[in-house]
């Protein structure tokens, strides 16, 4: 068979290519947000988080700034951590960026240079109401790597303390190899790029990838976090999630729970042994081991 006929070898990467077009067939075809969608969206709950009246306390001096990943939103994306970090005494925000004309609900599909500028005013925002001269970010996916751009290109490191990353694409990702399927498939990555141009950055060694891991991975002020699983099917490899600096703690979820079987989505939507894993590196000074007993924790 030639190249361009074979099917992928493995159920789930079968499953992974025809999410992957799936997807873009409803992006084009999507229609225009109605004003009750709109609606319904605005008044989600949101369960104790983005109350701009909460004040930092002492014990937990910096409000948390939740980064939802593609195709996220600012309330699906954080149903269980949102909450999980309020009952423990945090400012919890999250934002919805990267939104497309005609598509409701699914976010993180914009250009990620544009969208790290609405994370940039949003924290302006976020550090105006609460007072704190700092915040922390929390980003699942491509909220994870996102606040990179803000970090390197956008001035955010002066605002921002530490950054966490449950499954960032941090060097791109492969979708276990089915990236380099695109060639074989004429105009998909045109529409790609012109459709859902948050997609194409994120593939590995796009432009924007490129200029984003030009030069160190870090910056120096920003204690960084992320937080891999192996069975990550989405950010292939999972290791190019991985960071490399001074200041940075990578953690694998089955290191610290071997029998966590946790996926993309799950890693950042469900898993509280991962979420335990955040509170630490929020509060590293009141950090306590990880295991899989902190999932009833």
């Amino acid at each position: 068979m030639l190249p361009w006929t074979r099917a992928p070898r493995t159920p789930r990467a079968r499953r992974t290519l025809a999410a992957l077009f799936l997807t873009l067939t409803a992006l084009v075809a999507a229609p225009t947000a109605t004003a009750d969608a709109a609606a319904t969206q605005a008044a989600a709950p949101s369960r104790g988080w983005n109350d701009y009246s909460c004040k930092p306390s002492s014990a937990h001096p910096r409000p948390v700034v939740l980064v939802h990943g593609t195709f996220g939103n600012s309330v699906d994306n954080w149903l269980v951590l949102a909450p999980y970090l309020v009952s423990r005494g945090y400012c919890v925000f999250s934002l919805d960026y990267g939104q497309l004309p005609g598509v409701p609900f699914f976010n993180g599909l914009g250009p990620i240079d544009k969208s790290a500028g609405q994370l940039d005013v949003f924290v302006d925002k976020v550090l105006g109401a609460t007072g704190a001269p700092k915040a922390d970010l929390v980003g699942h996916s491509q909220g994870g790597m996102m606040p990179n751009y803000y970090l390197k290109f956008l001035g955010g490191a002066g605002k921002v303390n530490a950054l966490v990353g449950i499954a960032p694409d941090n060097h791109g990702t492969t979708l276990l190899g089915l990236t380099r399927l695109l060639p074989y498939f004429p105009g998909v990555e045109d529409l790609l790029t012109t459709n859902t141009p948050g997609l194409a950055d994120q593939v590995a060694g796009s432009a924007f990838i490129t200029k984003l891991n030009a030069g160190a991975d870090t910056v120096p002020g920003v204690r960084y976090t992320v937080i891999a699983t192996r069975y990550d099917e989405v950010v292939t490899p999972y290791r190019t999630q991985y960071l490399d600096g001074p200041n940075v703690r990578n953690v694998l979820l089955q290191d610290l729970c071997p029998v966590d079987l946790s996926e993309h989505v799950a890693i950042g939507t469900i898993d509280r042994i991962a979420f335990h894993e955040v509170a630490n590196a929020l509060d590293p000074a009141r950090a306590t081991p990880t295991t899989c007993a902190s999932a009833v924790s």
